[in-house]
């Protein structure tokens, strides 16, 4: 058996409440979860958690040997980081976590030059809406929209993230353009449904946009259609079925075929910026460094820490 794997993964079941998300966090099934726990509890010879159909909890002994876990992995970690540290090229694995269209539209397009000038990282990306804890999770690095909240982290501006009002050439054609924003009204909406949380909760109301003379609130009349999902907001606008405000990366190679065209360009839409976010003691990682020099210089960033 492997032992560490076995901690790593029973310290994944408590930290995460669950086999099915230790599962996930492991990458593995939860069956292996499972065989995982019970060949780690042979090998103590005690129960380490309490299991009922609707939950699980430590054993008392459980309990210990869990803190125990905990800080053995910890110290392996510290090695590991240690070792890396000593190195002078990158090498290894990089986690990094970004938003979803983020990530698939103006992250992942340069992780191709920063794998070419760095063959011995190997790099795992995953894209999620989840603010996700990179200590628990073992990230080195996320992206995130928006100011982020008071931590110990490390964050740096990668700039903002711009949103273009957009709608498919036909549509306009059978429902006029717009040229100025009142004449908004007379559209059919598409959104996407912000959580209350979010300072663009507005949007699934109206349309907020500066111009010129200042700012302009438009309310929304009709709002056809509502999609948790950018890409799919977006097939819905190459289709014609109304306006939608939607991400300028995500829309950019729409504009310049003509697939889609932008409503009143001369008026500016709110933007949100976008930080890189990374613990202060692994900069001296050469491999986080690596990455952390490579986007910011591809994407411009101004370092402060979080508070």
């Amino acid at each position: 058996m492997n032992v560490f794997q076995a901690m790593t993964t029973f310290v994944a079941v408590v930290e995460t409440g669950s086999m099915a998300a230790a599962a996930e966090r492991c990458s593995m099934s939860s069956t292996m979860v499972g065989n995982y726990i019970r060949l780690l509890e042979e090998r103590v010879g005690a129960s380490l958690l309490r299991r009922t159909t609707r939950r699980q909890s430590l054993t008392p002994f459980g309990a210990v040997y869990f803190e125990k876990c905990r800080e053995i992995i910890a110290m392996l970690e510290d090695t590991d980081r240690m070792a890396q540290a000593a190195q002078t090229v990158p090498g290894g694995k990089l986690r990094i976590t970004a938003p979803v269209t983020y990530g698939t539209e103006s992250l992942t397009p340069r992780m191709v030059d920063y794998l070419q000038q760095h063959p011995t990282v190997d790099v795992e990306v995953v894209l999620t809406e989840r603010s996700v804890d990179l200590t628990k999770e073992k990230f080195d690095a996320a992206i995130r929209l928006g100011l982020p909240g008071p931590s110990t982290l490390i964050c740096r501006r990668l700039g903002d993230y711009q949103m273009t009002l957009c709608a498919a050439p036909d549509y306009l054609e059978r429902r006029g353009e717009p040229f100025t924003p009142a004449q908004l009204q007379a559209h059919d909406a598409l959104s996407f449904p912000y959580p209350a949380s979010s300072p663009m909760h507005w949007a699934g109301r109206e349309w907020q946009l500066e111009g010129p003379k200042g700012k302009v609130v438009v309310e929304i009349l009709r709002t056809r259609a509502v999609m948790n999902n950018t890409q799919a907001l977006r097939k819905a606008v190459l289709a014609g079925m109304g306006l939608a405000m939607l991400p300028a990366d995500l829309v950019r190679e729409d504009l310049r075929a003509g697939r889609l065209k932008a409503v009143l360009p001369e008026y500016r839409l709110p933007s949100r910026p976008v930080y890189l976010l990374y613990h202060k003691d692994r900069f001296s990682s050469p491999t986080l460094r690596s990455f952390i020099n490579f986007v910011v210089s591809a994407l411009g960033g101004i370092a402060t820490q979080a508070r």
